[in-house]
């Protein structure tokens, strides 16, 4: 076998990545009191630093107290205190690889019991037949209100420096607000951030530029990017191919290709079009194509479980490659295929003809591994994603909660 996947790669920043296996962001849903990183996050990083990973990217951290993906993530603004994130950071890089914060903001997609904001390019909702009702209604964002956002993204992105992270990767997939922004589905706005791919580029590449001059040019800026939307007229692969030929001149050091939305599923194996059924890195052929003019490395994410497929990724001409339940369940995987020894246990599939109910028990099966990790404990890929589901609503019913009242509070800006 090729020796690549052990392989260094060094970036455009200087910064090198001991291997080409990345942790991919999984939304962990952790965050103690304060909606800050504690104990669990912590104990949950060093599991992973501990495996061979050559990078570990966060799950995605907000930039808006008031917008959040879920009760339980973790927000890191003005406000802040930085030494939980200190400590975060710390422990990722106990193993000796890299850890990058994975910024965001959910934009619409945001649950309609949640409080605080829900924002987008327009006022179009989430579109999931019956399960619609489980989004708040969006408002379309003032031109003062997409300026703040985009102040808000340097502010976190410089704060991650500070607290020892060695990069950020800007989230612009799976339909959060910057991915809205691309879409022509749901940006249907007629001013400079609507219309033309260009103009609905627009906020993604002065995010960018205000994280770029916001950090040293030693630390790594990433963007997270949907291949395709896997909608019929939504965001496609011919337009990822202009948007990461746009970002090149921006100093980014990394793109990371992935797929779907809330709508379609794809990163989790369920697009709403079928257009892939492949039951292992399900972008590659997507890729593939990019590959071929992409001025930037590219990562690819989604379905890698294997070393023989990790290999063909690497193969086809991409940079890095990017695992998520795979970690959630073996978080030493790399380390085993170091060792020519593979993963002896397999998430439960879940087959359930409704496409929203199953990405969101997959969603709740890789959260339950999580956890179990965070405690110490081994994991258990065969749960039942019944039981996993349940389980996560009972906690983000605790979580939600203590969010409101932390949210009611008022707070001081960190120094």
């Amino acid at each position: 076998m090729t020796s690549e996947l052990f392989s260094p790669l060094t970036l455009r920043s200087g910064q090198v990545l001991k291997n080409r296996i990345a942790k991919a962001a999984m939304e962990e849903n952790m965050a103690d009191d304060g909606q800050l990183p504690g104990r669990q996050l912590l104990s949950l990083y060093q599991r992973w630093a501990a495996g061979g990973t050559g990078l570990l990217i966060t799950g995605n951290v907000m930039v808006h107290a008031e917008a959040l993906t879920g009760p339980a993530g973790v927000v890191l603004d003005e406000h802040a205190p930085l030494e939980p994130f200190i400590d975060w950071a710390k422990a990722a890089k106990s193993g000796g690889g890299s850890v990058w914060m994975q910024i965001n903001h959910p934009g619409r997609q945001v649950a309609s019991d949640m409080p605080g904001v829900v924002w987008g390019p327009t006022d179009i909702g989430v579109s999931l037949g019956k399960h619609s009702s489980r989004f708040g209604k969006p408002t379309a964002m003032t031109p003062r209100q997409i300026q703040d956002t985009v102040a808000r993204y340097a502010v976190t992105a410089r704060r991650a420096e500070e607290a020892g992270f060695d990069g950020v990767e800007v989230h612009a997939a799976h339909g959060y607000l910057l991915s809205q922004f691309l879409s022509p589905l749901v940006n249907k706005r007629t001013d400079q951030w609507g219309g033309s791919l260009e103009n609905r580029a627009r906020m993604l590449l002065d995010i960018v530029r205000a994280v770029r001059a916001a950090v040293s040019s030693s630390f790594a800026v990433a963007v997270k990017l949907n291949s395709a939307d896997f909608q019929r007229g939504g965001f496609g692969a011919d337009d990822a191919r202009q948007v990461i030929e746009m970002l090149e001149p921006l100093g980014v050091d990394l793109v990371e290709l992935s797929g779907g939305s809330y709508e379609s599923p794809a990163m989790t194996g369920r697009p709403a079009d079928d257009r892939t059924q492949a039951r292992e890195a399900y972008f590659l052929d997507l890729a593939k194509d990019l590959v071929k003019t992409s001025p930037l490395p590219l990562m690819l994410t989604g379905g890698i479980t294997r070393r023989v497929t990790a290999e063909r990724v690497l193969d086809s001409g991409v940079s890095v490659l990017g695992m998520g339940t795979a970690l959630a369940i073996t978080p030493d995987l790399p380390e085993r295929w170091r060792q020519g020894r593979e993963a002896d246990r397999q998430m439960r599939t879940v087959t359930w003809s409704d496409k929203a109910l199953a990405s969101a028990a997959s969603m709740a099966q890789v959260r339950h591994q999580m956890r179990r990790l965070a405690h110490g404990r081994t994991t258990k890929p065969g749960t039942h994603p019944a039981i996993a589901l349940i389980s996560e609503r009972r906690k983000q019913q605790r979580a939600l909660r203590t969010y409101r009242a932390w949210l009611a509070k008022p707070r001081a800006t960190q120094p």
